[in-house]
């Protein structure tokens, strides 16, 4: 078997490095944390370290520019989906902050929760306790500034579809921008 050059074994350390950074920022993502961003300061550092920034394929700062975009389009999904969600039934604003706030705690609650089950556990309960603490805030934000009424119950759900439906679009995006550190470290 041929002996690699030690810069290409190099190369390929960080790239395997950088492709693990790049799924655990992912992963990040159902926790509502910015794991797309943190794959774009990865790739982003990599490119700077390993001075392949000019290079005319590969990972280049070309890369970066498209990665930035896709960050950039996963938010925007995930923000508005959130926001039409609750939005498209007569949210008030107090509710869409406090289905915010929700997501949150419910995405972090259900973490803890799904921690029984290895893996997929914390994941999926992260997914589903988001939306849960979507709906949550946006049901006491309308039930806080307008009472009980089957409007609340209509901005919980909407609320709770559309951060469901927007954390499935960034995490889609997300995996795309994976692949295609992947696939452009290896070109």
């Amino acid at each position: 078997m041929p002996e690699l050059p030690d810069i290409e074994v190099a190369y390929y350390f960080w790239v395997m490095a950088l492709l693990f950074g790049a799924t655990l920022a992912w992963i990040t993502n159902f926790f509502t944390l910015p794991g797309n961003w943190i794959i774009v300061g990865l790739t982003g550092a990599f490119v700077s370290l390993t001075g392949n920034g000019d290079a005319a394929s590969g990972l280049n700062w070309q890369a970066v520019g498209l990665l930035l975009l896709m960050a950039a389009a996963g938010e925007a999904v995930e923000f508005f989906a959130g926001a039409a969600g609750a939005a498209k039934k007569g949210a008030s604003r107090r509710a869409m902050v406090l289905a915010m706030a929700g997501t949150l705690a419910g995405s972090i609650t259900g973490a803890v929760m799904g921690l029984p089950v290895p893996v997929l556990g914390p994941l999926l309960g992260a997914l589903l306790g988001g939306a849960c603490g979507a709906f949550a805030g946006a049901y006491l934000g309308e039930m806080w500034k307008h009472g009980a009424s089957d409007k609340s119950l209509h901005v919980g759900v909407g609320a709770a579809v559309g951060r469901l439906l927007g954390t499935l679009g960034k995490l889609a995006i997300g995996l795309v921008m994976v692949v295609v550190v992947a696939v452009r470290a290896f070109s």
